[in-house]
């Protein structure tokens, strides 16, 4: 995967660090580190600012693939994580300031999925799923798989991080989610795999980050929130509760993506990967929220507001995800950022 392109200040500053090898000492100095504590203060919403966001997905990128000519050594440059920690800050004040987060459950395994169902149960208003369903043309259907492929391309993975911070009842349902999402020692069953045939039979390009230049923050941010939660073992809670949403707004929507690809003409190697996940995310959502979220409520019981918080949060930006989407497609205009 190649360096992206800047969108500003901070991506300039940080591309134009990784470029060249770590010196072995410090790298940043403090004119640096003032532009970015001033960039990143400037911001009138880290949620949607394109420069905070992507220099962001860079930083966090080098834990997972890293870029062709970024020396492997940056990932934990105690300088990148100085600035790394300089973004997160912003990022989580504002996730703190806008996610509607519901009353705290009691720290018990059907209460604390109870929540959950409650906040993920599916409204009557207009929704990507149902926009693609049924009234979606060819274009505005690859763009949908061009958002998706941020993460989709790499499914599962911000996740795991969190098997090592957990233990019994918890770490083995993450453990069980997890096995299915990697195709159960398949690797053409992989998700991920799924979808880059997805992606190859709707003509476009299947390698990871490909598109990341035409991506709006707002989708390069539900993918951070991701790698936020997943990273810091102080966020363990969080992305308990992230993953049970995400497993609990699947089935459905997944169902009615593969309709909408079928009404477009696509074959069942170009819809398998919707399909797979209606009948696996009815059993994920399960496991997921009474298991593991709910397990890790009764394990550790001062978790519960993180549990609910990490649901409200992954809700949150992907509903703006949605309403990025929809806004654009009712004008007739892309979703994607220009080439």
């Amino acid at each position: 995967m190649k360096l992206p392109s800047p969108r500003g200040p901070l991506g300039a500053s940080l591309t134009d660090l990784l470029v060249h090898p770590p010196q072995g000492t410090e790298a940043v100095d403090d004119e640096v580190l003032t532009r970015w504590r001033s960039a990143a203060a400037a911001s009138p919403d880290p949620l949607t600012d394109d420069d905070l966001q992507l220099t962001l997905w860079t930083l966090y990128a080098l834990h997972y693939r890293g870029f062709e000519g970024v020396d492997d050594a940056w990932e934990w440059d105690p300088d990148v994580l100085r600035l790394r920690r300089m973004l997160e800050e912003p990022f989580e004040a504002a996730l703190r300031e806008q996610v509607p987060v519901p009353a705290p459950a009691a720290p018990e395994r059907e209460a604390v999925a109870s929540a959950l169902f409650a906040m993920t149960a599916p409204g009557p208003g207009p929704s990507v799923a149902r926009f693609v369903s049924r009234s979606a043309d060819a274009t505005q259907a690859e763009e949908f798989l061009v958002h998706r492929s941020l993460y989709t391309l790499m499914e599962a993975d911000p996740h795991t991080w969190a098997v090592p911070r957990l233990s019994g009842v918890p770490k083995a349902a993450l453990v069980e989610v997890q096995a299915d999402e990697y195709g159960g020692g398949r690797p053409e069953r992989m998700h991920s795999a799924l979808f880059a045939r997805t992606m190859r039979g709707a003509g476009l390009v299947d390698e990871y980050g490909y598109y990341v230049d035409r991506l709006p923050a707002v989708t390069v941010a539900a993918l951070n929130l991701m790698s936020l939660f997943g990273l810091h073992r102080r966020w363990r809670g969080a992305i308990a509760g992230h993953l049970a949403a995400f497993e609990m707004t699947s089935s459905l929507p997944n169902r009615l993506y593969g309709d909408g690809f079928r009404r477009l003409g696509h074959d069942a190697g170009t819809t398998e990967y919707f399909d797979e996940h209606v009948e696996a995310d009815a059993v994920h959502e399960q496991i997921a929220g009474r298991d593991l979220a709910g397990g890790l409520a009764e394990q550790e019981p001062e978790l519960v507001g993180d549990i609910l918080f990490g649901a409200a949060a992954c809700l949150y930006l992907d509903d703006l995800v949605g309403q990025h989407l929809l806004d654009a497609w009712s004008t007739g205009t892309s979703s994607l950022r220009s080439a």
